[in-house]
């Protein structure tokens, strides 16, 4: 039985996918718990076939190999029983609105089942997470030092206010194993530079953010059409993105590292 006060039921629902693009990427399942305006819960969930390989990066997050869903339907065989199950329901979620929601509406009209969205109320609890326990510098040197940051936004008070976290950081969390990007259990945070290097900053590329490694070593992009492709591929694929990028609004580490990377494909051909 839940507390929540109703006015009509309001379904949680989560996705796994086979990435991060809306437009691209297929929900491999959908789990829905529906609270009910008396007080009770109903949950389903499904398994779905996306119609395309999924992508290792994701299986190892989520744990859904193309193997596991081979045999299931595909989002437009119960489209119509999914909807049917969220008629009249607002829809709740946790980073819903910028990824579940739209990913959701996307697939329903790839199936060709029109979903009313207009009347939803939408309950997105990580934007009520976020305001209500803010994740800046204030907030962590009140959550780790227990003193409140005066002078905020100055440059001294933000630096030393750094330094006394970073301190703290390193004494509550020692010995403490954490989970990974990918699942796997990586060494504690310890009082050495080098691994906590290696823990915060180690799939940095350029500065910008515009290419990282991936879990293999290579160098990927980051964003835009070719994000999570190898940089080297997409060179070879496409000699004119190379120039495109030289020419755009990025920033000149990112034009740096690029024209790094391309020389060194060059000189082993």
């Amino acid at each position: 039985m839940h507390k929540l006060n109703l006015k009509k039921p309001l379904a949680f629902f989560d996705l796994e996918t086979t990435g991060i693009n809306v437009v691209r990427d297929r929900i491999l399942e959908i789990s829905i718990l529906k609270a009910l305006v008396n007080g009770k819960n109903e949950v389903k969930t499904w398994r779905i076939n996306p119609g395309m390989p999924i992508p290792v990066e994701s299986s190892l997050i989520h744990g859904i190999y193309d193997e596991d869903v081979k045999d299931c339907p595909t989002f437009k065989e119960v489209a119509r029983t999914i909807a049917v199950f969220l008629e009249g329901c607002d829809l709740a979620g946790f980073n819903s609105n910028r990824f579940d929601v739209p990913l959701l509406v996307e697939e329903f009209l790839r199936a060709g089942v029109d979903i009313e969205m207009k009347h939803r109320k939408l309950v997105d609890v990580q934007r009520i997470y976020h305001l209500m326990e803010p994740r800046n510098l204030s907030a962590a040197y009140r959550f780790y030092c227990g003193k409140e940051l005066l002078n905020a936004h100055s440059a001294e008070a933000d630096t030393l206010a750094t330094y006394e976290i970073l301190g703290a950081q390193v004494e509550r969390y020692a010995g403490v194993q954490i989970k990974g990007e990918n699942g796997e259990m990586i060494e504690p945070i310890v009082n050495d530079i080098n691994k906590l290097h290696a823990l915060t900053a180690t799939r940095m590329v350029d500065y910008a953010g515009r290419m990282v490694f991936d879990g293999k070593g290579n160098v990927i992009f980051n964003f835009g059409k070719h994000s999570g492709k190898r940089v080297l591929d997409v060179l070879q694929s496409e000699p004119s993105y190379f120039e495109w990028m030289l020419k755009g609004d990025f920033s000149l580490d990112t034009k740096r590292k690029l024209t790094e990377i391309r020389l060194q494909s060059l000189k082993q051909q």
